[in-house]
């Protein structure tokens, strides 16, 4: 096979968790131009029913679920539903997360485990229930979607980080005890990301100025960008998705510009 057939997903089918928008959308347009078919969900009509017109636009015949990734048996009975109606999983992208920002002694502690539950527990319920199929197919890939607050800690985000770190050590064991099964489990770790999300903190304020909160992220960041998510995350994505990385296995392949390889300017 010539090393450029090593990164073509023509003929997988990929599902993508939170693939409705923002970077899950980004990266699962990625695996679609690499040619895969795009299964995805959310978790309410409305945003699936955005998702899907969302991909139309873009020329990708993708189906859309609404699922809860933190509820075992709803995930069961989709995968199910695909499984045994003719469809599979050949990529399993577990992008569906939640953050919320509260010093961590005023977080109650039901939101902390309502991100943990989604972040975290979400990843291990769907991986669970994924990969008893893959080894019926011998083999599939499963990409976690971890983050740089899966290695540093920031104030407001204990819950957050608690649950990216938690999900890297996930990544390590499904590779370790399912790699037999030629299952691999990498991690992608974005940067910080333009997108809608974030669109205020990268807006200049009324008088011209940048917001500080983006000067700090390009002056850290040895790139001095933001990183742009349909370009930047496309590629290792696919990597991670294709026959090229098949003894790559829990790995964290960081997309961040250089950010965590960065100290900061001295003073």
């Amino acid at each position: 096979m010539s090393s450029v057939n090593l990164f073509s997903l023509k003929g997988k089918h990929a599902f993508v968790t939170g693939g409705s928008r923002g970077l899950g959308f980004a990266m699962a347009c990625a695996l679609a131009e690499a040619g895969a078919e795009i299964l995805f969900c959310a978790r309410s009509e409305e945003s699936v029913e955005k998702g899907m017109e969302a991909y139309k636009t873009r020329g990708i015949d993708a189906k859309g679920y609404v699922c809860d990734v933190t509820s075992p048996t709803g995930v069961w009975w989709l995968f199910s539903e695909i499984e045994n109606n003719g469809g599979h999983i050949d990529i399993l992208l577990n992008n569906a997360g939640i953050i919320n920002r509260v010093p961590m002694t005023e977080m109650e502690t039901a939101d902390f485990r309502r991100i943990v539950d989604t972040d975290l527990v979400g990843p291990f319920i769907t991986a669970k229930t994924v990969i008893p199929y893959m080894i019926k197919r011998k083999g599939g890939k499963i990409i976690n979607v971890c983050g740089i607050m899966s290695e540093l800690g920031r104030e407001t985000a204990a819950a957050y980080a608690s649950a990216k770190g938690g999900l890297k050590m996930l990544t390590r064991n499904i590779a370790s005890e399912y790699g037999p099964y030629n299952i691999q489990c990498n991690a992608v770790a974005p940067g910080y990301m333009a997108t809608d999300m974030n669109a205020s903190l990268r807006a200049k304020s009324a008088d011209g100025s940048p917001n500080p909160f983006d000067i700090f992220i390009c002056t850290q960041t040895p790139a001095g960008r933001w990183g742009n998510p349909e370009q930047d995350i496309a590629g290792p994505v696919v990597f991670l998705a294709s026959e090229a990385s098949n003894f790559v296995n829990g790995h964290m392949l960081y997309v961040d510009g250089g950010f965590l390889a960065y100290l900061g300017k001295s003073a």
